[in-house]
């Protein structure tokens, strides 16, 4: 008899989630099952819930959605002999070919072919997940898995904020979404001499300053300009961190970098953005566009936090998966952190 679990999966082309029954998966040679704890609400499964452009072109309906998640594993397929079932895991949610020049280079979060956990293929919000061992990272008992359930979403923070040299800096971050808001945090634990955050949202920009922001700025009311002059920032920032994807902050973020400044851009735009070359021909600025997780992340990640980084403020919603709607309406509303699923 066919085994069943709970999922959330996307039913439609067209606005919402559902929770049903599906099968449960079974581990092909060199694959886990893991039996999902702890998931957390992602920006990118907001856009699935919501049925805009980009999900049209990517989401097949009937598809189990999420990848950010901690768990245990359950099942060994054929051929894994260097995990145990009983162990704490979480994962790489980009699962790459390890042909292309890309992975051959060690830069795996360019890979040409990615195959994405909740996007590609089945994701997490289940009771059951299937992953290759190559994506597997071992999880300590040390760790809180609230903490772990978005890890990858920390891992794009992690990677955006530690592209350059942060030490004595003084850094611009614009977008205080739940990852800009965790940049916002590493920074100031990197050694960054100011840490300043932009955004319109009064409740996220506070979330910022509690995770380690000097200054958060609402752009709507409060002049970018002046802050720096308060804060002693003069010339424009040395590093600064595009978290919005919105065109108006990308525009005062490059404005407001000093000559030779770094930039990295995280945040993906919503169409084209038209902006002056000359004004990033000028300054010299160096400009990095950041995509996923570099492998190397995930160490940092965890160093960081056995460390003492603290993440709990980040959260602001916790809810039994059998909520979901309550997490999303929470994640619509824009006064929300990370909000965590339990499934267990």
């Amino acid at each position: 008899m066919e085994k069943l679990m709970d999922a959330i999966v996307k039913p439609t082309m067209g606005p919402g989630l559902e929770l049903r029954k599906v099968p449960v998966p079974e581990p092909g040679p060199g694959e886990v099952l893991i039996k999902i704890h702890k998931t957390a609400i992602c920006g990118t499964d907001v856009h699935i819930y919501d049925w805009n452009k980009w999900s049209a072109e990517r989401i097949h309906p009937g598809m189990t959605i999420g990848h950010e998640y901690v768990g245990e594993i359950c099942q060994l397929g054929e051929g894994v002999t260097d995990w145990k079932v009983g162990q704490r895991v979480s994962g790489e949610g980009h699962i790459t070919c390890g042909k292309c020049r890309a992975c051959k280079t060690g830069n795996l979060q360019w890979c040409e072919k990615t195959n994405s956990v909740g996007v590609n293929r089945n994701g997490a919000f289940a009771e059951y997940l299937c992953l290759p061992t190559t994506n597997l990272v071992a999880i300590s008992e040390d760790l809180d898995e609230d903490i772990v359930s978005f890890f990858d979403a920390f891992g794009n923070a992690t990677h955006t904020a530690l592209m350059y040299d942060l030490v004595g800096e003084n850094v611009l971050i614009t977008g205080a979404g739940p990852i800009g808001i965790m940049a916002a945090g590493i920074a100031k634990y990197a050694g960054a001499r100011r840490v300043v955050i932009t955004d319109l949202n009064d409740y996220r920009l506070g979330l910022a300053k509690t995770m380690g922001a000097d200054v958060a700025v609402n752009t709507g009311r409060e002049d970018l300009n002046e802050i720096m002059k308060q804060e002693g920032i003069f010339g424009g920032f040395d590093v600064g961190l595009e978290m919005s994807g919105a065109a108006p902050a990308f525009k005062q973020l490059v404005r407001s970098m000093k000559v030779g400044g770094n930039v990295s851009l995280l945040g993906l735009g919503n169409g084209e953005t038209n902006f002056d070359f000359n004004d990033i021909i000028n300054k010299g600025l160096t400009i990095k566009g950041i995509y996923g997780r570099k492998p190397d992340n995930w160490f940092k990640m965890i160093g960081m936090v056995q460390g003492g980084f603290d993440l709990h403020p980040v959260i602001t919603h916790r809810y039994h998966y059998t909520e979901f709607e309550k997490g999303f309406e929470a994640m619509h509303s824009g006064m929300s952190g990370k909000v965590v699923l339990s499934w267990v």
